[in-house]
């Protein structure tokens, strides 16, 4: 066997002349550092319990090895961050592993759980919920386990978004109102403060009165639900009113526009609206008399009631048959308001009839000359009239007679014959005779046909022409009439 070498003393370097023993190997642990700085079995102890303690925490908190994962797809991941919580009950039994996005822009977060709370069940639900309304990183996901009786769920298995609920913030729930509705809420949330704005002694007195308005409240909730069927059908006519108001949301905007503007006018005239109740109680007590007296009146009116009710038992019937005429009115009715009122000048009856003043007095002259000339030209026309079927056949004849053309257009044939030539009868057939100047115009007679008006013409069926008037005044003959049917 090898002899250990002896041990030899050895000075610490640097160590001031005669402050501590020279140290052997033999030496205690104890004796081979300074004062203060000595080693003790029990702080050796303490700094491994530490060390062990630290390594417990980071397997602990950083989820170390073990467990079980699971795939949990959100509509949207809400703000959640590597590391958050998964709980059951308010107990941690896990954390998020990993945070990715699928190819239908869904979130599929991956979350590991220790046992004994895994393996997890068929039925269970996840939901994301907030631990409070301030901080970042302040989600976590609150799982409710399905029944120990269902199948259990392997490791890896995913839970679709019919099985998870995704956070709804508050900023989802401002969006949801338009711009005009958010500028209201920001309006509102800062005269609220201006109204609290120094009276914050006020409000503390009036939270005094809380708890019996909670207690008041809480009878009030006891006696509604006391009968839950007439609660779910208030409730559902509730929904059906709110969904009714959120059709008609542009309606009501304007209405409580309106309001606002009724109001701020009523507010303008506060001054007349307060004679208006000064004036009240007198107006109160004369209609106080005329209603006294109307008592009388309403004994006269029964019996006309009583003497109308045989006449109003065909009423409904011919309300009835009154109700299609009514609604095919409705048209006629709107084109005829179109037609009384219409935005814009000079475009509607109401525009005419304030015009119609100014039209009057210079159409009235106007209207009294016409008078005159009518008056002075119906002779005229009386004389006319009769003559239309000459005038017309002349029209006609002209026609035919200038129907020929040639390279230069129509042309007519006029030549006037004052007995030049004479027609003599023999066996050959018919020959026009010269005849001598001199007795040219022997024959001849000027204005001896006196025609009646229309006798230009073949006479219509109706025998309207040839014209003669009744008093027998009219200087003429009418059998001189064109030959042919």
């Amino acid at each position: 066997m090898r002899e250990d070498p002896p041990s030899r003393a050895v000075a610490p370097q640097n160590s001031p002349r005669g402050s501590h023993p020279p140290l052997t190997a033999d030496s205690p642990l104890s004796a081979r550092w300074p004062e203060g700085r000595r080693v003790t079995a029990a702080r050796v102890a303490a700094v491994a319990a530490l060390a062990v303690a630290i390594v417990a925490l980071g397997v602990l908190l950083l989820g170390g090895g073990g467990g079980t994962e699971y795939r949990l797809r959100f509509q949207n991941a809400g703000q959640l961050v590597k590391g958050d919580d998964v709980q059951v009950g308010g107990r941690r039994i896990g954390s998020v592993r990993k945070i990715e996005l699928t190819d239908n822009n869904q979130a599929e977060i991956t979350v590991r759980v220790q046992k004994p709370y895994a393996p997890l069940h068929e039925g269970t639900t996840a939901v994301i919920r907030a631990t409070s309304l301030s901080g970042i990183a302040n989600r976590y996901i609150a799982l409710t386990p399905g029944p120990n009786s269902n199948p259990k769920l392997d490791d890896g298995a995913t839970l679709g978004t019919d099985s998870t609920t995704s956070i709804v913030d508050l900023d989802q729930l401002f969006n949801t109102f338009d711009p005009r509705t958010r500028r209201s809420l920001q309006q509102f949330i800062q005269g609220s403060a201006e109204w609290y704005a120094g009276r914050g002694t006020q409000a503390n007195d009036a939270t005094k009165y809380f708890a019996p308005a909670l207690s008041s409240s809480t009878r009030l909730v006891s006696e509604v639900i006391r009968d839950q069927g007439t609660l779910n059908a208030f409730l559902r006519n509730a929904s059906r009113t709110s969904g009714a108001l959120a059709r008609r949301r542009v309606e009501l905007a304007a209405l409580v526009g309106n309001a606002n503007t009724t109001a701020k006018a009523i507010a303008d005239e506060n001054t007349a609206f307060s004679q208006a109740l000064s004036l009240l109680p007198g107006t109160l007590r004369k209609a106080n008399t005329t209603f006294v007296n109307l008592r009388a009146t309403l004994d006269d009116l029964d019996v006309l009631v009583a003497a109308s009710k045989p006449a109003t038992k065909d009423l409904a019937r011919f309300l009835s048959e009154l109700r299609p005429l009514v609604n095919e009115a409705r048209p006629t009715i709107a084109d005829l308001s179109t037609l009384v009122h219409q935005s814009g000048p000079n475009n509607d009856v109401t525009d005419l009839l304030r015009k119609a003043p100014a039209l009057e007095r210079a159409a009235k002259p106007a209207f009294a000359h016409s008078v005159t000339a009518l008056q002075q030209v119906t002779p005229v026309l009386t004389f006319i009239r009769p003559y239309t079927p000459d005038f017309v056949g002349w029209l006609r004849d002209f026609g035919q007679g200038a129907s020929n053309y040639d390279a230069n257009g129509h042309f007519a044939r006029i030549q006037p014959v004052f007995n030049a030539y004479s027609f003599a009868d023999n066996p050959a057939g018919g020959l026009l005779v010269p005849q001598p100047a001199s007795q040219r115009f022997s024959n001849l007679q000027i204005h001896t046909t006196k025609r009646c008006p229309g006798a230009a013409s073949q006479a219509p069926l109706d025998h309207s022409a040839p014209f003669k008037d009744f008093n027998g005044q009219l200087d003429c003959d009418a059998s001189l009439v064109p030959p042919g049917p």
